[in-house]
């Protein structure tokens, strides 16, 4: 299990941005997190989740090329997996059922976000 820290802590990328997405996945690892993805796809993100046992958090872009991540947040929620949302939309965008989850807006600032998933994982 992870500690304080995002040391060991199991966290699903799902962003669509080549570049976004590599450098997300190296501040998490940075910060000691397992990284699973990054997964730019809804179809691919949906299978990973189900065949993943051991998922800490998740980043979602809510936006994977005209596709919504909710359907993969659905099942992130129904499993009780933290995660926070990065979007370049602005709050109305995410369904009311989702009004807590943490929302960095892009350009995101790698910092923040490996604050706000810790935070979330961490409680």
């Amino acid at each position: 299990m992870c500690e304080k820290t995002l040391q060991g802590c199991h966290v699903l990328i799902v962003e669509d941005e080549y570049l976004l997405a590599s450098e997300l996945s190296a501040a998490l690892q940075e910060a000691g997190a397992i990284v699973i993805g990054p997964i730019g796809q809804l179809d691919a993100v949906l299978e990973r989740i189900q065949a993943e046992t051991d998922i800490h958090g998740a980043l979602l872009d809510v936006n994977l090329g005209g596709v919504s991540v909710f359907p993969a947040a659905d099942l992130l929620a129904a499993r009780g997996v933290p995660m926070v949302f990065t979007t370049g939309y602005d709050a109305s965008s995410i369904p009311d059922r989702y009004a807590e989850v943490p929302r960095c807006e892009k350009p995101v600032s790698l910092a923040k976000v490996t604050e706000a998933i810790g935070r979330m994982i961490h409680g």
